[in-house]
């Protein structure tokens, strides 16, 4: 058995961050009905993040709601409100990320629910909080981004703020919630407590951020400065960074630069004798090193560079990393099946428990694929919640 299984997850959430959390308690075994408009569903089925659809919807949808069970309703309808009003009694998580006080107009916020669920664990992702004048702006990905300062520590010095490639924030607050919801499921198991677990996306970026922030208030509030080339790190000195090779990229972490001026018979940079230097100096070696980089392969430097301990390594693009055999090695993929037959490939869960893989094959669902069979168990629990 899963670590979840028998756990029941009521998830109103939708786009990234809620379902991502949710998906992560359905790899660990949770039961996880996802409640979505009829017609349109979680607008995530139709934001396209790329040109690829997949079965007639968005291939991010597909990434992060396998495994879990789809029941349209429109939380304004009454009937449809006493449909998931006896869901929410007997689940053991509730969560959503909508805007602060949308579940309070609904209700269905903490509060609501916990009357009529004392032991419930209830989980809210915002997008800055439940206060402060940010409260009510949109909690967009790019957008946190920016307001977080997260922008300003990637790329080179003269390119600007420069975003991440991936919906890092949404993934972020989904992990922050999923940790929450667990501790907070453990709690119950021992006291038989519930509880609300709050997380915004603002706080997840600032808290991605702990390392260079506790750098910048202990460094008399100096801002952080990305070098002119190479760029990896606002605050690391020489030699980290990303060069171009006569092939390829090559990766560079921390190491000593006059040990690397030998390794590569480069010499210039054995002049740089002293560690501070690596920080004081890092645009100019950064410079050289890029340079003479360039005049032979990936492979070639990689041969000279492992051997010694240096850390480092090729820059794969995912069709090389995919074939390679340290990829095969981790079994990271898994084909899933929607109810329809249609099949795709995707990730699993990165966790292993006991040694074992989480997956499941079970993929993503069509919009209200569940309700007749959510509506006959609705109807059973009434009748015994009735006669009780």
């Amino acid at each position: 058995m899963k670590p979840l299984e028998d756990y029941l997850v009521v998830d109103f959430s939708q786009f990234l961050s809620g379902p991502s959390a949710s998906l992560r308690l359905a790899d660990f075994g949770a039961r996880v009905i996802k409640i979505e408009r009829p017609e349109t569903g979680d607008i995530c089925r139709h934001l396209y993040t790329s040109n690829v659809i997949m079965n007639g919807e968005s291939s991010v949808f597909h990434a992060i709601n396998r495994n879990k069970e789809s029941f349209a309703a429109d939380l304004k309808n009454s009937q449809d409100r006493e449909y998931i009003t006896e869901l929410v009694r007997q689940a053991d998580v509730v969560m959503h990320n909508y805007r602060p006080g949308v579940m309070e107009r609904l209700g269905f916020d903490y509060a609501s629910v916990k009357q009529l669920n004392p032991s419930v664990v209830y989980g809210e992702i915002s997008g800055y909080g439940t206060e402060g004048p940010w409260r009510d702006k949109p909690g967009q990905d790019l957008l946190l981004q920016s307001f977080s300062g997260l922008t300003w520590l990637s790329g080179n010095a003269s390119h600007g703020p420069v975003p991440m490639g991936l919906s890092i924030v949404d993934m972020l607050a989904g992990a922050q919630l999923a940790q929450g919801l667990l501790a907070c499921l453990v709690r119950r198991s021992v006291r038989g407590e519930g509880g609300l677990v709050q997380v915004s996306m603002l706080e997840s970026a600032f808290d991605f951020q702990f390392e260079t922030i506790t750098t910048f208030y202990n460094d008399g509030g100096v801002l952080p400065e990305r070098t002119e080339s190479n760029n990896a790190h606002a605050y690391l000195g020489a030699p980290y960074g990303i060069y171009q090779t006569s092939n390829g990229y090559l990766a560079l972490a921390m190491g000593s630069i006059p040990v690397l001026g030998k390794l590569l018979s480069c010499e210039p940079l054995l002049a740089y004798t002293e560690v501070s230097e690596a920080f004081s100096k890092r645009d100019e070696i950064k410079a050289t090193l890029a340079e003479h980089l360039r005049t032979g392969t990936t492979e070639q430097w990689l041969a000279i560079l492992e051997p010694a301990d240096i850390w480092c390594a090729d820059v794969l693009t995912w069709d090389k990393l995919m074939q390679h055999d340290g990829f095969k090695a981790l079994d990271m993929l898994q084909h899933v099946t929607m109810t329809d037959g249609y099949q795709y490939q995707t990730t699993r869960c990165p966790v292993r428990i006991d040694g074992e893989l989480l997956t499941s094959p079970k993929g993503s669902p069509k919009l209200g694929q569940d309700n007749e069979a959510l509506l006959q168990e609705i109807a059973n629990l009434k009748a015994a919640r009735h006669d009780a």
